[in-house]
């Protein structure tokens, strides 16, 4: 079933396999591109959120060096499953090691997140980039570069991948859509960018569960299959909760849990990105501030496992009660 052209993933079925290709990323992909044309390079270090380009970068870029010996030259490891030392001293030590197919002189290991390898792992594999620099360089990606140790990070030229432009995931959406002969309404392209946040990934595999059973895709299909929170929803939520009624922000909070199944860490992501754009007005920038501080530590305790309702509520709440007469501000 997965080899039939209609079932395939479209995030791979139209996955640039040239650099040429590629859309956004204007400041990396130039630079790619000469090492591909020189057939010279250092190792690579491509750092960024997930969803941004950095496989189909890595990808992209080893078709260009080796062309159609590209896959006897590349080597792909996911850091995620396999992260201890023993698999630099073994699979990475032996592939390094051997010589290169064909002209250009030296192979390409690509590790993705490599920010998941221990600190032992880390150390050796340092090593090994050095001593096999002359047959293999390695890129390595990764969403956080801070967990990459130093010495790695100076013997790598580094890359830092951004979010998507509304305009960049516009145009592949667009491109996907006509490949597919799918029409897609400009409320529904609108809708599919704004859940996307900047990930190209998360664009194209909404895109392509909104097109299952429609050759005309709506906005509705689109929020149907959406699971993260959309621009709206916040914004009701928010302000509902800076009008001083706490009790149908929190509302709003539970439907999007509920209706969207989106995770306390989306509505907090979503809150901080859309928190820029509430008028001055309404939140003045002494309090924007206040509040983009409380969303920090109400995103550590998250991420130390405390309940995603509890705590977003307690942003709520703040917001609710810096609005009403009186009442104490929830820090």
């Amino acid at each position: 079933m997965a080899g039939r052209a209609g079932e395939a993933v479209w995030v791979e079925k139209y996955r640039p396999t040239s650099l040429s290709e590629m859309v956004g990323q204007e400041a990396i992909v130039p630079l790619l591109r000469a090492y591909a044309e020189k057939r010279v390079m250092p190792h690579l270090l491509f750092a960024g959120p997930p969803g941004t380009g950095k496989t189909t970068a890595a990808l992209a870029l080893a078709r260009d060096l080796f062309g159609a010996e590209w896959r006897q030259n590349f080597l792909e490891l996911n850091s995620s499953d396999e992260r201890g030392i023993d698999t630099v001293r073994t699979t990475i030590k032996q592939y390094a090691r051997t010589s290169p197919l064909g002209e250009v002189g030296f192979k390409l290991l690509f590790l993705d997140e490599a920010d998941n390898l221990t600190a032992e792992a880390q150390a050796a594999l340092r090593r090994l980039m050095e001593r096999y620099s002359g047959s293999c360089r390695f890129i390595l990606s990764c969403n956080y570069s801070s967990r990459i140790i130093d010495p790695i990070q100076s013997r790598c030229a580094v890359f830092r991948f951004r979010t998507y432009t509304d305009a960049a995931i516009r145009t592949q959406l667009e491109r996907v859509a006509r490949a597919e002969k799918r029409k897609v309404t400009p409320d529904a392209l609108e809708t599919l960018v704004s859940a996307s946040a900047g990930d190209m990934r998360r664009a194209v595999n909404l895109l392509q569960l909104s097109a299952a059973g429609n050759e005309t895709i709506s906005a509705e299909t689109v929020k149907e299959h959406a699971t993260v929170p959309l621009r709206k929803e916040v914004e009701g939520m928010l302000t509902a909760a800076l009008a001083g009624n706490f009790v149908e922000s929190r509302g709003r909070l539970y439907a999007i849990f509920t209706e969207r199944g989106a995770s306390g860490e989306d509505v907090l992501k979503a809150i901080h990105s859309y928190l820029p754009d509430i008028s001055d007005a309404v939140l003045p920038p002494r309090e924007k501030v206040r509040l983009v501080e409380y969303l920090g530590e109400i995103d550590f305790r998250l991420a130390q496992g405390a309940s995603e309702r509890v705590q977003l509520e307690a942003v709520l709440a703040h917001l609710a009660a810096s609005r009403i007469p009186g009442a104490p501000e929830g820090r």
